[in-house]
């Protein structure tokens, strides 16, 4: 075998030749110091990522690219659990999905031991939605994280340090390169994390639009495209469904507020759009686990909710992860806010547009998110949202409230807020919730 030479893999890939095999494996040893090999410095992998950025890779060089990402660190397995499951979310503003999905699949009894991550930027993480839940943690050792889905059929971890290391290096040099909207490298970076945690049956929950980081149908289906064929390449069922971002999903943004949503949801006390992905989520997910066609799969998952079933086991995962799961009956148990403010429409007319991405990041502003990691998180901060694409509203209705715990926040928040809301004079329907389903079954 000849000796790799990271020069040789950037005149490659800038000059569009495929990489062998061997050198993208050679690559991701590399990026970690794995197998005998030299850590390769960053100027050279940052290279390399802006000649993917410009020439991409084919189809077969991300496949293996995914393959070895997974390698690099802790992969794992759930053999007493029987056929597992796993959603990813590519990100989106409002997205509590993992919150009302996990129990409601556990109810029907499939488990869904999730790991998940914090936010960044204008998109909430699952992380620090659940940790706005007083005394949850998600900082999970893997016995406890096992058992947990073993009792209950649901937990939620946080990513452990071990899970495809190659890719924490990678995402840390793309997001200081400019490289990240690379979609190659963004499939890569998604799957390999998917698949080093083990599930049996993987649903990929799209998003496009004005607050999802694939802003077209086109990207969105060539990301869905790249992904099926990783988990093709590694054995694993693989659904991907492109989801309506254009809007908030559902009307709470920010981490206690979008737990509180969730709550409702699952008491069946909201019938909305949020309502309606996570049934149509959950029955891909029951589908794909052998649980009946699409149409039982999606009665089985109303009636996991109607029945409390679906309640009951997000009681018992919180419970179990060290939460108070008394706020499943009493949501003032939350975190609450110190300061609140109402906007209004200032015309009559249709609610025609709304900035997804803007309304979240004045989420951000209020406290809701972080833009490093270091940040400090608010819990009880965010907006509320009165209004959906297509409401008709008069002057002076309500379209928002924001909650942070400073007036000075709010003020912040207004100036990010004006104009993402905007009123026509004529009704403009809003774009499907499910924009298109791809599988590789």
């Amino acid at each position: 075998m000849a000796a790799f030479r990271m020069t040789e893999c950037i005149r490659k890939t800038k000059n569009g030749i495929a990489l062998t095999d061997e050198e993208i494996r050679s690559m991701v040893d590399g990026i970690v110091g794995k197998n005998g090999m030299e850590k390769i410095a960053e100027y050279q992998l940052a290279a390399w990522l802006m000649a993917v950025c410009f020439r991409g890779l084919t189809d077969h060089e991300t496949a293996v690219l995914t393959m070895a990402m997974r390698d690099s660190g802790q992969t794992m397995s759930y053999p007493t659990l029987g056929t597992v499951v796993d959603k990813h979310s590519t990100g989106g503003v409002g997205d509590k999905t993992t919150l009302i999905l996990a129990p409601i699949v556990a109810a029907c009894g499939v488990p869904m031991p999730k790991m998940s991550g914090r936010g960044l930027g204008h998109t909430g993480g699952t992380i620090d939605k659940l940790e706005s839940i007083p005394g949850l943690t998600t900082a999970l050792e893997p016995e406890r994280f096992l058992k947990l889905a073993e009792a209950v059929g649901c937990a939620v971890a946080m990513q452990t340090g071990n899970l495809a290391p190659a890719d924490k290096k990678l995402y840390a040099l793309r997001d200081v390169t400019e490289t990240v909207t690379s979609i190659p490298l963004i499939c890569a970076s998604i799957m390999s994390k998917k698949l080093a945690t083990g599930a049996d049956c993987i649903l990929l929950d799209v998003k496009v639009g004005s607050g999802a980081f694939m802003k077209t149908d086109e990207d969105a289906a060539e990301l869905a495209r790249l992904m099926l064929a990783a988990a093709s390449a590694d054995g694993k069922k693989c659904t991907a469904i492109l989801t309506d971002m254009d809007r908030p999903l559902g009307y709470c943004i920010g981490n206690a507020l979008e737990v509180e949503e969730a709550v409702r949801v699952l008491r069946g006390e909201e019938k909305g759009a949020l309502s309606e992905l996570c049934v149509t989520l959950a029955a891909e997910l029951l589908m794909m686990a052998g649980k009946g066609s699409l149409e039982e799969c999606h009665d089985m998952a109303e009636q996991a909710i109607a029945s409390g079933a679906a309640l009951d086991k997000f009681r018992a995962m919180v419970s179990g992860q060290g939460g108070d799961a008394s706020i499943a009956d009493d949501l003032t148990k939350l975190p609450q806010p110190e300061c609140s403010r109402v906007l209004y429409a200032e015309k009559d007319g249709w609610i025609a547009a709304m900035e997804s991405e803007e309304i979240g990041r004045a989420c951000v502003t209020l406290g809701a998110g972080r833009m490093t990691m270091e940040d400090t998180i608010d819990p009880a901060a965010g907006i509320r949202l009165h209004v959906q694409l297509g409401d008709a509203v008069k002057s002076g209705d309500p379209l928002l409230t924001m909650y942070a715990q400073s007036e000075q926040k709010l003020d912040d928040a207004v100036q990010k807020l004006n104009g993402t809301i905007v009123i026509s004079e004529e009704r403009i329907a809003p774009n499907p919730l499910v924009h298109a389903k791809y599988s590789n079954a």
